[in-house]
């Protein structure tokens, strides 16, 4: 199977750049969308060139910085209807273009082209950047409710040193990637499981797999990217989602069946490497140096409960060397797609996996992002 395409090759997306100093991240927020395929245009406030220099902005996009709005109507060109963008993001956003932005204020080349946007309806994403007392003024407070209200995707900032800074890049790309997408998930809520439980074996070790939730976290991600509300029940965390902290197999069974009961989840994926034993805990710290035998206790098997008590659609790996044939009977017993592959591919950044779908048969290679979006699409 060909994986599918990045979510914004092709996609031309419009950068605003106002007066914060977070303007200078703006080189590397250039160079990441077109690295992910994107075409960017940048348009900048005067605030914004005594920050940073529209050269630098230039290097990063591959194009010419607008930094006025002339004859040639550009942002009608790019934002009317019609226009050639497909997103208009507006990276940092102080709380001057904030607020103008809610009162339809259009004194600038950035809030030029916000008004045409969002009079267009093509969707507006906006990063504010500024101090916290700033950040925390009603009239910014109540007019990215406003924004909000109209449609407007903000991306909240980071809380350091009593400012209120400029979003992690990452966190930025995909709420640029979920506003151009066709967004097949919207209103769907998925709930995803990922990457190693731990045991206690005494009070210092534990037992575990080689699992590094990698998996998980991408085809975490690619669901955000196409629209759901996705929840992920694991011990790390990932961006944009919700994060369900868990350590053992059954503080997440535990937490999966609350889930389950208090929400209607449409998608469950079990792509954890739950345990099938849990080892009868000693209390205190083994002495070292002693010969010991380890007594392991079966663990209640968390999917089939599942599937049993909710009967969500459900998404779930098999881990072997020769394991398709289980997988066909876990298609029988309730599971919708079952992807297969083997141990190698463990904490490995990319891989080959077989996806199992109503008889069907796809193979998938590539990066875990790839075979992510693969999962998905075939989905």
């Amino acid at each position: 199977m060909k994986n599918p395409e990045k979510i914004l090759k092709n996609r031309t997306i419009v950068l605003g750049v106002t007066g914060s100093v977070a303007a200078v991240e703006d080189v590397r927020l250039a160079r990441e969308l077109r690295r992910r395929g994107a075409v960017v245009q940048a348009v900048m406030t005067d605030s914004a060139c005594g920050i940073i220099h529209p050269d630098a902005i230039t290097y990063a996009t591959g194009r010419p910085v607008l930094l006025r709005c002339s004859g040639m109507v550009e942002h009608v060109t790019y934002c009317g209807i019609g226009g050639s963008a497909d997103l208009l993001l507006i990276a940092p956003c102080t709380a001057n273009t904030i607020c103008k932005m809610a009162a339809g204020i259009d004194d600038t080349p950035v809030t030029t082209f916000a008004t045409t946007a969002i009079g267009r309806g093509m969707p507006v994403v906006i990063v504010p950047a500024m101090h916290e007392s700033m950040f925390h003024h009603p009239a910014v407070t109540e007019s990215l409710l406003k924004l909000k209200s109209w449609g407007i995707v903000v991306v909240g900032p980071r809380f350091e040193e009593n400012k209120a800074k400029f979003a992690n890049i990452e966190e930025i790309i995909l709420n640029v990637e979920r506003g151009v997408s066709d967004r097949p998930l919207a209103g769907k809520k998925v709930l995803i499981t990922s990457g190693a439980c731990s045991e206690p074996v005494d009070d210092v070790r534990i037992m575990t797999t080689r699992s590094t939730g990698m998996m998980g976290r991408e085809l975490a991600l690619q669901a955000y990217r196409l629209g759901a509300d996705v929840t992920v029940v694991h011990n790390s965390e990932f961006p944009c989602v919700e994060n369900i902290r868990i350590s053992s197999a059954l503080e997440m069974r535990e937490a999966v069946l609350t889930l389950c009961k208090e929400r209607e989840i449409d998608i469950y994926v079990s792509a954890a490497a739950i345990s099938d034993f849990a080892p009868v805990r000693y209390e205190g710290k083994i002495p070292s140096g002693s010969p010991l035998t380890i007594k392991l206790e079966l663990l209640p098997k968390l999917l089939q409960d599942v599937i049993t008590q909710y009967n969500p659609l459900t998404v779930a790996f098999k881990l072997g060397w020769d394991e398709e044939d289980k997988g066909e009977s876990m298609l029988n017993a309730g599971v919708r797609m079952v992807v297969v592959n083997t141990p190698d591919v463990m904490g490995a950044e990319s891989g080959t996996f077989t996806i199992l779908k109503e008889g069907l048969r796809t193979v998938v290679s590539g990066n875990k992002e790839e075979v992510a979006a693969a999962i998905w699409s075939v989905l």
